[in-house]
C-alpha cells in the first residue's frame, strides 16, 4: 500500500509557480507600479519576497486573513480562494549527539484573501501621488545611488555581467523597443551584480555554472526577482516580460527535480535582498 508524500509549503510554493510557468506566464516579471503592491489591510505593510509575487499576480492591492475579515465585519464571497503566504520562524532543536538547543529555520506559511473577495470591508482610499510619473528619472536615481556600483558599458549588442572583471555590459539603448525595457534589463544584470564577492557573495555568481543548470536557473530566478522588485520601486509599468522557451523550459526543469523544491522561495528572498541592496536599503526580515 503506498501513501502520497505530504506536500511540503515549498512543494506548495513551488507548485503554484509552475502552474505559471507552464501556462507560459513569467509571475515574477508582473509589471507593477509601485502603488499597487500588495498589503495587509490591517498592519498596511507591503508583502515581500516570494509572497509579492504570488499575491501581485491576482492584480488586487489589500489582502487579510480570514480572521482579520471576520474581525473587521467583513464576509468572503462564496467561491473565493485563498492564497498562501509564507514565513520562516526559529525553532529551537536538540542535537542529538551533544544535546545542545540551537535554533533553526522553519518555513510555515497561512492564507489571506484577496479584498476583492470579500463584502462588507471598504478597501483604503488610494494614495494620490504628486510627482509627475517619470520611470526614467526613477530608474536614473536607483542606479547611481547602488553602493559598490560596477561599471556600467556599452559595448555590441549583448546584455551580460562579468563576474571576473566586475562589469555590466548593456547594449545600445537605440536596439530596445522602450526606455523601459533598457532599465529592466539594466536592473536584471545589476541583480547579478549584487552576487560579487565583494557584495553579497552569492554563490550562484562566484562559482560557474553552466548554462541550463540548476545553479544558473537560481541565479537567473533571483536577478529576475530583483529586476522586477526595482521596477516596481520605479513606477515602470511597461517593462518587457521575457516568456523566451528556452529559459522557461530551465525554469521548469530545475524547479520540477525533486531535489528543489524550494528553489523559488529561496531565489525570491535572494532576489529581494539583491534589490535591497541597490537600494541600499536595510529591511527587517519578515513576510
Amino acid at each position: 500500500m503506498t501513501t502520497e508524500r505530504k506536500c511540503t509549503v515549498s512543494d506548495l510554493i513551488t507548485n503554484l509557480i509552475i502552474e505559471k510557468l507552464e501556462a507560459g506566464c513569467v509571475p515574477w516579471r508582473k509589471p507593477w507600479n509601485g502603488n499597487s503592491t500588495p498589503r495587509n489591510i490591517v498592519s498596511g505593510k507591503p508583502y515581500r519576497g516570494i509572497n509579492a509575487f504570488l499575491l501581485g499576480c491576482t492584480g488586487a492591492s489589500w489582502f487579510a486573513t480570514y480572521n482579520q475579515i471576520s474581525a473587521k465585519g467583513g464576509c468572503i464571497k462564496a467561491g473565493s480562494k485563498s492564497l498562501p503566504v509564507v514565513f520562516w520562524t526559529m525553532k529551537p532543536v536538540a542535537d542529538r549527539n551533544t544535546g545542545d538547543v540551537k535554533t533553526i529555520p522553519i518555513l510555515r506559511y497561512f492564507r489571506v484573501f484577496s479584498l476583492n473577495d470579500v463584502n462588507g470591508i471598504e478597501a483604503p482610499a488610494s494614495k494620490e501621488t504628486t510627482r509627475e510619473f517619470t520611470p526614467i528619472e526613477a530608474a536614473e536615481q536607483i542606479i547611481s545611488s547602488m553602493p559598490q556600483r560596477p561599471d556600467i558599458k556599452s559595448d555590441g549588442a549583448r546584455a551580460y555581467y562579468s563576474p571576473t572583471l566586475d562589469y555590466v555590459n548593456m547594449p545600445w539603448s537605440e536596439l530596445f523597443h522602450s526606455d523601459e525595457a533598457w532599465y529592466s534589463t539594466l536592473f536584471h544584470e545589476l541583480g547579478h551584480a549584487t552576487g560579487h564577492e565583494s557584495r553579497l557573495n552569492r554563490s550562484t555568481v562566484t562559482k560557474s555554472a553552466y548554462f541550463g543548470s540548476t545553479e544558473y536557473s537560481k541565479e537567473e530566478l533571483i536577478a529576475e526577482c530583483c529586476a522586477a522588485f526595482l521596477a516596481a520601486e520605479t513606477g515602470i509599468v511597461n517593462a518587457v516580460i521575457d516568456n523566451s522557451a528556452a529559459y522557461i523550459d530551465g525554469w521548469l526543469r530545475a524547479l520540477k527535480s525533486k531535489d528543489n523544491r524550494g528553489m523559488v522561495i529561496h531565489a525570491a528572498a535572494a532576489g529581494q535582498r539583491a534589490a535591497d541592496f541597490i537600494l541600499n536599503r536595510h529591511e527587517a526580515t519578515g513576510c
